[in-house]
């Protein structure tokens, strides 16, 4: 079994505690659910917000699931003039059979412009 990294990411409307509660929800399971993987699967995750989003850690969102033994932090994207705003991102460690070259990126949302060279 090897350690493979996940990245997503996903928009929200505005700054609300709820709407970042959903969005991280929508995320999280786009990103186990395109991927075979459970909540056993799971190394840690790190999840980060665009400076616009302080209504709500998304990892909480993540302890509302049940993600209770799973190591998880949150930290502030950098601010950088121009970049798409409103944005929570995640980037999971899990052991997968997966190569590296099967793992699926979710990108959500208005964040799917993040990575137009992803399916969607």
């Amino acid at each position: 079994m090897a350690v493979r990294a996940v990245r997503g990411a996903i928009q929200v409307d505005e700054d609300d505690r709820q709407q970042v509660l959903d969005a991280t929800t929508e995320l999280i399971s786009a990103v186990l659910e395109r991927n075979g993987l459970t909540q056993e699967d799971l190394i840690s995750v790190v999840f980060t917000a665009t400076p616009d989003l302080t209504s709500e850690f998304p990892a909480y969102a993540a302890r509302q699931l049940g993600f209770v033994d799973v190591p998880l932090m949150c930290a502030t994207e950098i601010s950088v003039a121009g970049a798409m705003p409103r944005v929570v991102r995640l980037l999971a460690h899990v052991e997968t059979d997966l190569p590296r070259s099967g793992i699926t990126h979710a990108y959500l949302r208005g964040a799917a412009a993040l990575r137009r060279d992803l399916p969607s």
